[in-house]
């Protein structure tokens, strides 16, 4: 029997496999706006058999984005195009999530083809970023605002307004972005973060603006339907964030109802010396699952079906989520089930190449 194509019941949410398409940005939106390519990127990934599909971070504010380019949900005007794109997938019989983001210090970047660096407030396509202190992510960027409690509150408002929305587009699971160095992760982890007030110093003080928030996303979003979270378990640096936290936030973030963990690491420190190898991270997800018992997802060089195999049968997590083999092949899991061996249903207009 394959654990990879068994389904998984979250809630009243039934995923039909294991597998699921990561969240992975596009830079391709103009004012936050989806468009035709990602009705196609999505769209083409349900086609392709996954369980579930998981947007791109969407930001939750303009200067939450990493890039002008970023897809974003903080205003009414942008549900439209999204509810196309969920009416679809769910056509597909796959389920699609929405990946809720702010960027914090790592915002106002240039698209990555026109160089990644990092545009100054003053100028076209540039704005002022905040972060939990006025650290710049690399030295000689423009130096981030550090967050007074009405910036905070403003954060919170808008992860209430955009998971509102979200539930208007009819999104089947919110994931919120509390990896990668981003705006939660800046005050979680201690190299970003050198507050004094309530948001700093101790470990349950960093982690409070992520649980803040959490407790008024899972509010908000229907209690039937999955909440996820997505951390980076480590720094991968000396005296930053660890696993050991990380089991800790994750039993923190079970109480409070979030569903599963989404477990990657790294993007905090710029010079952080990551053992990049085939399933990297899934050890991590191991620990979490084990030593907070709550659900996790494996991601990080997942290439093929018998690794994603192994990682389920060997219990070290319980979902996988594929990013760059979901870009080479947005069909994997057709691929996957006949690699091993597992006769699954094809889209109907796709049938004939089956065999």
């Amino acid at each position: 029997m394959s654990i990879l194509f068994s389904p998984l019941k979250i809630k009243n949410t039934t995923f039909k496999n294991r597998m699921v398409v990561s969240p992975m940005c596009m830079y391709s939106s103009e004012d936050g706006f989806a468009n035709d390519f990602h009705v196609v990127h999505l769209g083409s990934r349900a086609v392709g058999g996954s369980a579930l599909i998981i947007q791109e971070a969407t930001a939750v504010s303009p200067e939450g984005r990493i890039t002008h380019g970023d897809m974003g949900i903080w205003k009414e005007e942008h549900i439209e195009k999204f509810k196309q794109i969920v009416d679809f997938v769910q056509s597909q019989n796959a389920l699609l999530g929405i990946q809720l983001a702010h960027a914090g210090r790592k915002a106002s970047y240039q698209l990555p083809k026109d160089g990644a660096r990092k545009i100054a407030p003053e100028n076209e396509n540039g704005w002022q970023t905040v972060s939990a202190s006025a650290l710049p992510f690399r030295d000689g960027e423009p130096v981030p605002l550090s967050m007074d409690s009405e910036a905070i509150e403003k954060v919170k408002t808008d992860y209430v307004e955009a998971t509102r929305r979200a539930q208007k587009a009819g999104y089947d699971v919110v994931e919120i972005h509390a990896a990668h160095g981003y705006l939660f992760h800046q005050f979680y982890s201690p190299l970003a973060n050198t507050r004094i007030d309530e948001y700093g110093g101790s470990f349950e003080n960093r982690i409070r603006f992520l649980l803040e928030v959490t407790e008024i996303v899972r509010k908000e979003w229907p209690e039937e339907k999955p909440l996820f979270v997505r951390i980076s378990a480590t720094d991968w640096t000396e005296g930053g964030w660890t696993v050991e936290d990380s089991v800790q936030l994750s039993k923190k973030l079970k109480g409070l109802g979030v569903d599963l963990i989404d477990t990657s690491s790294g993007g905090n420190v710029p010079k952080a010396t990551i053992p990049s190898a085939p399933g990297y991270q899934a050890a991590f997800a191991a620990q979490i699952k084990k030593e907070a018992n709550i659900l996790t997802g494996a991601v990080g060089q997942i290439t093929t079906a018998a690794q994603s195999e192994e990682i389920l049968k060997e219990s070290m997590a319980d979902l996988i989520f594929y990013a760059r083999e979901s870009l080479r092949n947005p069909y994997f899991p057709l691929h996957a089930a006949k690699e091993l061996n597992k006769d699954i249903s094809w889209p109907i207009q796709y049938d004939r190449a089956k065999i």
